[in-house]
């Protein structure tokens, strides 16, 4: 309890403190000291050229997504048709038939019905709910000022690479949310706990590597935890305000901070069924009213589409221009797709996790829809605006990298709709409100797996995450946002080894589930 009480004390501390600019600078110095050797371990880049650097971290998740699109023959493709008529409700049939294995077991605490052994229609929302929870983590600010920054870099042809990475990314997604209900545990009362977590300790105990699972599951939950605080919460907060500031010129962080965590509050207190009930609102409405504006804006400059389609195509295989070349454009196109899908860092499957199902295999499939509305929809309709816009170069010049990428995509948009920028704000601040929610579920299911299941541990982490977001509103704590960013891309670590030690129990639920469809 002292422990709690020093958690919430230095939180408050924090949040009055954080109005000040000179404290501003005196944490985020101290991060850096003491953290900065973690943020460039995760972010150190592999030199290959004198031009051209790579991070490490993509090599885990380009050649993991690559080798389980191999490994499950083109799931992504095969895959697509059914993960619609799922999320259509084709076979809700199936899920009326609950299905119990001969062996019941529970957990070490002896309180939590193992759900691997015992199945059934258990679960807390829908597929669509669960696949909007997940997508309103990922669909956001990457989409809007990532690519801008992506495509100043690495030129029109980055978008050909983040496309067939996203396309790749769907393989991953597929196989962690399978995962995430494979080993998911359910309380008494119906409330599921989910991802990584689970299965890393319970999956790799089940390989005979229950000791590696344990420390993995750990370091992922802590990972989780710091995620959730800075690059789910603070950073998502700041960039809402800024937002909210460029449009009506308000300068109280502080004030804005408390409205947004109000709402905040008021949402992630109900858990992932309040959750799920404001994403499958959001989410959809958002991505609609953002792709239509896309739309609008190709249709206004429809001679100039094959344009840009050649450009993209030269672009991603020539590399005109570009610092590096070829090499130089699909580190672009890659990079972007990774941090904005999140595909192989295990988040997504936490939300997937909660959905009433029988059988795993069903949600993985809903799964691998979201890196294709993420990256491929909605990030190649950010570029092919961009890229129209831009044709006299009055955006950028490629080769060289934009710092304000919201503030570009916004330009690029106005230029058509002299209003849209208004639009683009109330986007931001609700893709950031989605994102936090979301986040907020990511971080106490990992909270509960290290700190236990009850009410006091999890009001005291939705508490502290509600404060976190005046935190991020009223201060500019970019040393932690970093941090934190490192954690979450930390977490794909230990995720994608159990990825692939796990992947041939994907491909055991895969196929009772496709034996499943055919038996209708």
């Amino acid at each position: 309890m002292k422990n709690k009480s020093t958690l919430l004390l230095f939180t408050f501390n924090l949040l009055f403190l954080s109005a000040s600019a000179q404290t501003d600078e005196l944490i985020n110095e101290v991060f850096k000291n003491y953290t900065g050797w973690f943020v460039e371990l995760i972010f150190y880049a592999i030199p290959f050229t004198s031009e051209i650097s790579i991070p490490w971290v993509l090599f885990p998740l380009i050649l993991g997504a690559v080798y389980f699109t191999l490994y499950f023959g083109f799931i992504n493709i095969r895959g697509f048709k059914t993960a619609i008529n799922i999320v259509s409700g084709k076979y809700d049939e199936i899920e009326k038939t609950p299905t119990v294995s001969k062996q019941v077991s529970t957990t070490e605490g002896g309180d939590q019905p193992d759900t691997i052994r015992v199945e059934g229609t258990q679960g807390e929302v829908s597929h669509f709910q669960a696949l909007t929870a997940a997508l309103s983590a990922t669909v956001g600010l990457g989409n809007i000022a990532g690519v801008a920054v992506a495509i100043s870099i690495g030129g029109p042809g980055a978008t050909f690479w983040m496309i067939v990475a996203g396309l790749i990314g769907m393989s991953s997604k597929f196989v962690e949310c399978t995962l995430g209900v494979r080993y998911r545990e359910i309380s008494p009362q119906g409330t599921v706990y989910g991802g990584p977590m689970y299965y890393l300790k319970k999956g790799l105990a089940e390989k005979g590597l229950g000791s590696v699972g344990k420390v993995l599951a750990v370091l992922f939950a802590i990972m989780c935890i710091g995620g959730s605080f800075g690059g789910g919460n603070m950073f998502q907060a700041n960039q809402a305000f800024g937002m909210f500031q460029t449009v009506t010129g308000f300068s109280q962080g502080w004030i804005f901070g408390i409205f947004m965590a109000i709402l905040v509050g008021i949402v992630i207190i109900g858990g992932i069924k309040s959750i799920a009930n404001v994403t499958d609102k959001i989410v959809p409405f958002m991505v609609v009213i953002y792709v239509l504006a896309s739309l609008f804006v190709l249709g206004a400059n429809f001679s100039l589409i094959p344009e840009a389609f050649h450009q993209i195509l030269n672009g991603a295989f020539t590399g005109v221009g570009i610092t590096g070349g070829v090499f130089g454009v699909l580190v672009q196109g890659f990079k972007r797709a990774a941090f904005s899908n999140e595909a192989g860092v295990g988040s997504a499957s936490i939300a997937h996790s909660a959905v009433k199902t029988n059988h795993a295999a069903s949600e993985g499939l809903v799964a691998l829809l979201e890196p294709f509305i993420d990256t491929v929809l909605v990030c190649t309709m950010t570029a092919l605006v961009l890229i129209i816009t831009n044709m006299q170069g009055d955006l950028m010049t490629y080769g060289s990298a934009v710092t304000a990428g919201v503030e570009v995509t916004s330009k690029a948009f106005g230029s058509v709709m002299s209003w849209f920028p208004y639009v683009l704000a109330v986007a931001v601040i609700l893709f950031a409100f989605s994102s936090m929610i979301s986040w907020s579920y990511y971080g106490f299911q990992a909270w509960s797996y290290l700190f236990g299941k009850s009410k006091k541990i999890e009001y005291t982490y939705k508490i502290l995450f509600c404060l976190f977001v005046i935190v991020g509103s009223a201060s500019k704590l970019q040393a932690v946002i970093d941090f934190s960013d490192a954690m979450i891309f930390g977490m794909m670590v230990p995720n994608m080894i159990g990825l692939i030690i796990l992947a041939p129990v994907v491909k055991t639920e895969l196929n009772k589930f496709i034996s499943k469809i055919k038996s209708l």
